[in-house]
């Protein structure tokens, strides 16, 4: 059943090649001023990876990483929370199943840990240029603290863009995998973090608000958070990669045309 997806797969990263193509050739064509179009945007990509405990989110974070990196890009991959010495210690007080943290408490850890990755790691990296490949962002805050917590949204809101200055990913590519099976895979991991543990109503309330923000309206009432793209994450690795870069050849064809042509000659 794993490999029933990888046909599909070629077939659309095929067809999204060729139009590369010809996006590369626009691109190449000087404006009047005679600077191409490629040359004046040098400002890089923003990506985050989401979805719910099991869904392999961590895995294609990675290997969508790796497939960039091999095909020459500049590639910083960080995780939330983390991703800097400060966050890295919230990170541990997070996750700690001995942690007792209040909603409130872990709510304001977790923008403490984006404010520093935002300024420290995230900005400076989209501004020279990089493809920056987060693990977790804000979307995560709404869905785990939102709906898991029942925490007022306009209070999240509020003090996440004191945490981030109004920066959004430019794309979130959200993992989305049925919640019994995502449950599976995480319980055959083995030891579980403070977050993992949670009851299913938990997990539950988290799987419908991921669910909530794929949709136009959602996404229009939510511009922080950027676009969202559902990416479904049954099969194999393999096949699930593919998709997610589906996803972002159909955003920028020009960029990511050669990640693509390497995974569509491994698939």
């Amino acid at each position: 059943m794993a490999s029933a997806p990888v046909p599909r797969a070629r077939s659309f990263l095929a067809e999204r090649l060729a139009a590369a193509d010809m996006v590369d050739d626009a691109l190449d064509s000087p404006r009047a001023d005679g600077v191409s179009l490629a040359a004046a945007d040098r400002r890089g990509v923003f990506v985050v990876l989401e979805g719910g405990e099991g869904a392999g989110k961590t895995t294609q974070w990675s290997r969508l990483a790796d497939a960039l990196r091999a095909v020459g890009h500049d590639v910083v991959a960080v995780r939330e929370p983390g991703g800097t010495p400060a966050g890295d210690a919230i990170r541990a007080l997070l996750l700690d199943p001995a942690s007792q943290l209040a909603a409130e408490s872990e709510a304001l850890l977790f923008a403490a840990s984006r404010a520093q990755l935002v300024r420290d790691v995230i900005a400076p990296a989209v501004q020279r240029g990089a493809v920056v490949m987060v693990d977790r962002f804000l979307l995560s805050t709404y869905a785990y603290q939102g709906a898991g917590r029942g925490l007022p949204m306009s209070s999240l809101r509020a003090v996440n863009h004191f945490a981030t200055g109004g920066l959004a990913p430019d794309l979130t590519l959200l993992l989305s995998l049925p919640l019994a099976e995502a449950q599976a895979r995480m319980h055959a991991r083995g030891a579980a973090d403070r977050m993992e543990r949670e009851d299913l109503a938990f997990h539950e309330r988290v799987r419908e608000a991921f669910d909530r923000a794929v949709s136009v309206e959602w996404q229009a009432q939510h511009p922080e958070v950027g676009p969202v793209v559902a990416v479904p994450a049954e099969g194999a690795a393999d096949a699930v990669t593919g998709r997610c870069l589906e996803a972002l050849v159909a955003r920028w064809p020009e960029r990511f045309a050669a990640a693509a042509t390497a995974a569509l000659g491994a698939l």
